[in-house]
């Protein structure tokens, strides 16, 4: 599942998201969502997120599990 609608990220989904200081070069972080910050029921950057670790960033896709 791509990150842009948020219903689809709950906390505690492991997903694979872009920092803001890695926008330019598409470095990738993989976590688990402590927080959704996005309030917005879509976003075409991706639905932004606070992981377990306390990283922030836009989610690209949803693992499955």
């Amino acid at each position: 599942m791509d990150g842009t609608i948020r219903k689809d990220i709950k906390p505690g989904s492991v997903v694979v998201m872009v920092k803001k200081e890695d926008q330019k070069t598409g470095k990738l972080t993989q976590g688990i969502v402590e927080d959704i910050l996005t309030n917005k029921s879509e976003h075409p950057r991706g639905i932004k997120v606070r992981l377990d670790t306390g990283e922030v960033g836009r989610v690209q896709y949803v693992q499955k599990t």
